[in-house]
């Protein structure tokens, strides 16, 4: 057998998942503020050599970060405000209406309203007789260095805004793309709202690469999360549309992605997102794609990509469809796709998300690339001993979650899981389910799987309230935030006894143990 393209990770480690907007503080949601610091503290105090998040681009209507505005940009909301009054950029004061925003939990709307004209209030103070001021570097450098993706993003942001939020291929003919509204006299009208639009993202960008340094410097690498897709209403798609299976009339997408009805779900599930042309894509050396991981190599130490199934086959469905029924099985580009990103970017530590019910090929494709795939303790039970979730039947090329973001909780997974699930784990782990969560934890830390991933609320001993995500429920999810208090509560004893776990499951971050 060849040696797979990418054999990156060599080492047994820990790490948590957590969404930085779930982290504590005022102004209605978590940022990059003095809590983001505590909790990479905590982090090293409990010996953990990762942090996963999930996606950090602009989010719109629903409030998924898997349904970014764009590839390259990142969420104005994560800026810490606190960090911008202490570099006089805002006076105290103007923070006074955020106030009413919860501490509990995220909320959206109310974020909406009160966030965008504190930051407009902070572009307007720094150009009007401030600009001596850089407080991450010049922003002429910032703006010329990432110019390929940062003024078209800010260009749509502001074309957005004044078409009053509707989606870009409902917009005048004339500005349906980048190319063809690059001479649209509307620039001009707009020139102060693009600045502003890329004044944020620097503002972004300073803060998370203070963030980034300080975790790498505590031995903490930061695992990004990409959806292999990306969103029609974006600037990726307005940007790019040759790279995507798009009407060149209208527009519209020809087909959109999806996945095919199962056993959950008698009609499948209608994502929606444009599918890419991969033979233009391919014909133009990947360039799309090696952008987009390059930049997420400026954010992030490793990436996950989301449903790696596509790279080998994807549900395509015909676009106005009203289900995922009429959809059939495409070829994607295969293992030329990732030798191709291999000739660009040497290191390129990736982890494919290879969940659900795979194929032999999208199994070939994984050991082709040596991706490390992914595994779910609350999948493993209530069957029979070839679970493939299991712990006995795992591989060491993998990364273990208790749960991810879209699961819930372990405590709120066992209080709802069936008869069957809960005597399958009991006689499994030998413990009576009283501490499932621990026991789950101790059971992946003890595991073959080179990476364990635990989220958050399972190291708070949370139920099904701190729920993050439920797939296919539109409302309701991302707003879950922790108190300072409860991190407070982890440092300390149970930092330390877990710190006494991953040095004796060897999960120290060092060279892995061999194995037979």
């Amino acid at each position: 057998m060849k040696d797979p393209l990418f054999n990156w990770l060599d080492h047994r480690a820990a790490g948590v998942l957590l969404h930085p907007t779930s982290l504590p503080g005022e102004y209605g949601i978590g940022t990059l503020n003095d809590h983001c610091y505590r909790f990479l503290d905590f982090l090293a105090e409990g010996g953990f050599k990762y942090w996963q998040i999930c996606p950090l681009g602009p989010t719109g209507f629903g409030d998924s970060p898997y349904q970014s505005f764009s590839s390259f940009a990142g969420n104005p909301y994560l800026i810490s405000l606190n960090a911008l009054e202490a570099k006089h950029l805002i006076e105290h004061d103007i923070l006074e209406e955020l106030k009413s925003l919860p501490n509990g939990f995220v909320d959206f709307g109310g974020l909406y309203n009160a966030k965008w004209p504190v930051l407009d209030a902070v572009y307007e103070t720094f150009v009007q007789g401030k600009k001596k001021i850089r407080p991450y570097g010049a922003f002429s450098a910032f703006k010329k260095k990432h110019a390929d993706w940062l003024e078209p993003y800010a260009y749509f942001q502001a074309l957005k805004a004044h078409f009053n939020g509707k989606p870009w291929y409902e917009w005048p003919e004339d500005v349906r793309s980048f190319s063809d509204a690059q001479t649209y006299p509307l620039r001009e009208e707009l020139s102060r709202q693009i600045d502003a639009e890329m004044f944020y993202q620097y503002l972004f960008e300073g803060q998370w690469q203070g963030v980034r340094d300080y975790a790498n410097e505590r031995g903490i690498q930061v695992i990004g999360d990409i959806p292999i897709f990306v969103a029609l209403d974006s600037a990726d798609v307005w940007q790019n549309p040759e790279y995507f299976q798009l009407d060149p009339k209208t527009f519209l997408p020809i087909a959109v992605a999806g996945c095919p009805p199962d056993y959950f779900s008698a009609d499948g599930q209608l994502w929606g997102n444009p599918l890419y042309d991969w033979d233009a894509l391919a014909e133009d050396d990947n360039s799309w794609w090696i952008k987009r991981l390059r930049r997420c190599f400026e954010l992030y130490d490793v990436v996950r990509i989301d449903h790696f199934r596509g790279f080998d086959s994807y549900w395509s469905i015909p676009y106005g469809s009203e289900t995922a029924r009429t959809g059939e099985w495409k070829k994607g580009p295969g293992v030329d796709f990732f030798k191709s990103i291999k000739k660009k970017i040497k290191t390129c530590k990736l982890i494919a998300e290879d969940l659900g019910d795979l194929t032999d090929d999208v199994r070939i494709l994984r050991r082709d690339t040596g991706l490390p795939g992914m595994a779910i303790l609350q999948f493993a039970f209530g069957g029979g001993g070839d679970n493939f979730y299991l712990p006995h039947n795992l591989q060491s090329n993998s990364v273990l979650y208790p749960g991810t973001h879209d699961n819930n909780t372990s405590l709120g997974w066992y209080a709802e899981a069936s008869d069957e699930e809960r005597d399958h784990i009991r006689r499994y782990l030998r413990v009576d389910g009283s501490e499932i969560g621990w026991d789950l934890l101790r059971t992946a830390y003890k595991s073959v799987s080179k990476l364990v991933i635990v989220p958050m609320q399972d190291l708070m001993s949370l139920g099904s309230e701190a729920r993050f995500n439920t797939p296919g429920e539109a409302i309701g999810n991302w707003t879950w935030r922790y108190l300072p208090q409860q991190l407070q509560a982890l440092r300390g004893g149970t930092a330390d006894y877990l710190k006494e776990l991953a040095d004796d499951s060897y999960r120290d971050g060092s060279d892995a143990v061999n194995t037979i």
